[in-house]
């Protein structure tokens, strides 16, 4: 009797010692998750404000170039036709950003996945 019981304590303390592994895997898996998600955002981010400088640049740069050279003839519908130009443009771009935004991964899938196999394979053990 005293062996089936040291069995039991056995086989508890091993269930037990596979659930807190199992445990540990998905907490690193969800840590290296939030990670990745960090670092996608932070080089978006990065990525987004250089592309604004230099778009920022070039734009200031031909308004310049345009105005000057329609400056003696007809300057007032250059720097109206290039506002309306510029306008258009910050709409489409908003539109995409938007898009973009909207186009994230789903947070914690891999995660999410790892955690429905192992309640499938718990359950299918019972």
């Amino acid at each position: 009797m005293a062996e089936a019981a040291s069995g039991l304590m056995e086989s508890l303390k091993r269930l037990v010692h596979t659930l807190v592994s199992i445990g540990q895997t998905r907490l690193e898996l969800l840590s290296n998750e939030l990670e990745e998600e960090r670092f996608r955002i932070s080089r978006i981010l990065v990525v987004g404000v250089i592309t604004l400088f230099f778009f920022g640049l070039a734009i200031l740069l031909a308004t310049l170039f345009v105005v000057v050279l329609f400056w003696d003839s007809h300057r007032l519908m250059a720097i109206g036709g290039l506002a309306i130009v510029f306008m258009v443009g910050g709409l489409l771009s908003l539109n995409t950003f938007r898009t973009l935004c909207r186009e994230r991964p789903k947070l914690f899938a891999a995660s999410l996945a790892e955690l429905n196999k192992d309640r499938e394979q718990l359950s299918s053990r019972s």
